[in-house]
Formats: C-alpha cells, structure tokens, sequence
C-alpha cells in the first residue's frame, strides 16, 4: 500500500517533526507509548461521562464493580478490597465513606473478628450494578468499533503479552521451570547497569535448586537468547517435543541449553519486588 493511503494522527506529526530535528535518534518507541496514553486519555473521558451519568467516579464505579464479581451475602473485608484494587488503606476508606454516603454500600462488622469490617452492597447499589454494567460495556464496545473481531483479538493478545511482562501470569503453577527471570525491559536495565551490551532478552536472576532448569545447568546471569517475553518462553514450550532448547548468552559465550519438561507446566507470578518486575517461573 502506497504510504501516502495511510492516515496519520497526532504521533505521525511529532515524530515527523523530531525526525526533523533530532535525525539521529530512534523515536520509533514513542509511536507506541504516546498512542497508548493519548488513546487511554480519549477512553478514559468517554467513560467517565458515562459514569458521571450514573451519579459515579470512575474510582467509585471500580469499587462497586469488584464488590459485585468477588462479594457474597457474608460480605468482603477491606484488606480484600484493597488488595483486589491496588490501593493504600486510607484511599480505600475514603471511596468506602462516599459509597456509603451514596447508599450504595454498607459496613457491618465480621462476627468472626472484631478488628475486621464487612463491606457489602445495598440493595440500592445493587440496582445501580444492573443498570450500569450492561451500558457500560455498550459503551466499550462503542469506542472500540474502529477495529473488527480478528483486530481486536491481535489487540488484546499483543496487549496481554506487554501485560505479563510486568505482571507475570496467574496462577503459578507446579511444578515449575526453577527460573526466577527478569523481563527484557528490566534486564535491559540491569545489564546497562553493570555495562553489559543491552539485549531484548529474558534474565535469569535466580535458579532452583534440584529443578529442571538447575539438572540443565542454567546459571544466574544467563540471557534467554531469542525469548524478549514470558509469552515467547511459554511459546517455546508449547513448540518442543519433551526437551526444550534454549539458546543462552553466558558473558561472551553463547552456548544452548536442552531442559528436560517432562511434567512441567509452565506459568509466571511476579515476585512482587517492584522495580525489578521478577518473575518465579
């Protein structure tokens, strides 16, 4: 297709213009991480309208939601709130005293603990969930009409793999590989750090002992050669036949690797260290 045919947007404009100016660097990066945030900034204020029409924040909408998927008649403590939304105490308490002020939600305490607060919703806030799910996913699939079916599935999976580089997948499973790995993103880091050539690559941080990945002679330091996400890992052991061969940068050595899979099933939880974004697989 002629080039020309292609329409361009706001991020075609400001690469043009420092392709102008800065020839010499590689911007390509940019054309991704601004699209996501200038699309996520369109998405977000087309949601909010619809939630503001329902008398709810954004933040208070994610409340009521999640009571919905993971509450009972019993009730979920506040610690599983928080957990389940990724917010400190004190901004949970905040949404919960607006949610009651509302009508929406009620506290009750748990008579298994005394220290514990039950949340559930009201009848009231059970009604507004049925009202606003159903036109709230009208309204996502309304802002995503610009892609057809195949579209959004190569989407969502290119999504997904970005996703669990930061996240690990769920659950983990055993038995595992043994590996504990730094994503490409945070190996990258990592060996810039200590002045190693950067390479888009799975890193090992830490390998079990009596695993799998151990009996291979994997070692700490080692770069999955060819493997830049936990999803091309998960793809390469779909792909083999029993053993898996891996190509590993060892310092300036590259060598391979066969690991016996036998039974192993392979997932990846992050390790929850923050900053370094490791991965027990």
């Amino acid at each position: 297709m002629d080039a020309n045919c292609v329409p361009r947007d706001s991020v075609d404009a400001l690469l043009a213009s420092w392709d102008e100016r800065r020839p010499e660097l590689d911007f390509a990066p940019v054309g991704v991480i601004s699209r996501l945030a200038r699309v996520r900034g369109h998405v977000d204020r087309e949601l909010n309208e619809l939630f503001e029409a329902h008398g709810l924040s954004a933040a208070n909408f994610g409340v009521l939601v999640t009571l919905a998927r993971i509450g009972d008649e019993r009730g979920v403590s506040q610690r599983q709130l928080m957990d389940e939304l990724g917010l400190t105490s004190g901004t949970i308490s905040v949404r919960m005293d607006r949610l009651v002020e509302l009508g929406l939600i009620e506290r009750k305490p748990d008579p298994e603990s005394k220290r514990t607060t039950l949340i559930t919703l009201t009848a009231r806030g059970r009604e507004l969930f049925e009202r606003i799910v159903p036109a709230h996913l009208a309204n996502e699939r309304r802002l995503l009409a610009a892609l057809g079916d195949d579209e959004l599935q190569t989407l969502a999976g290119l999504l997904r793999k970005l996703l669990v580089s930061f996240e690990g997948s769920r659950p983990a499973a055993h038995p595992r590989l043994g590996l504990t790995l730094a994503p490409a993103h945070a190996a990258i880091a990592l060996r810039d750090a200590v002045g190693l050539p950067s390479l888009p690559a799975l890193l090992v941080r830490g390998v079990e002992a009596d695993s799998p990945a151990f009996a291979a002679g994997l070692r700490t330091g080692d770069v999955l050669h060819d493997l830049r996400s936990i999803a091309d890992l998960y793809a390469a052991i779909d792909a083999a036949s029993g053993d898996l061969s891996l190509r590993v940068l060892r310092g300036v050595d590259e060598l391979t690797v066969t690991v016996a899979l036998d039974d192993v099933t392979v997932s990846a939880a992050s390790t929850g260290r923050g900053a370094r974004d490791e991965h027990i697989v």
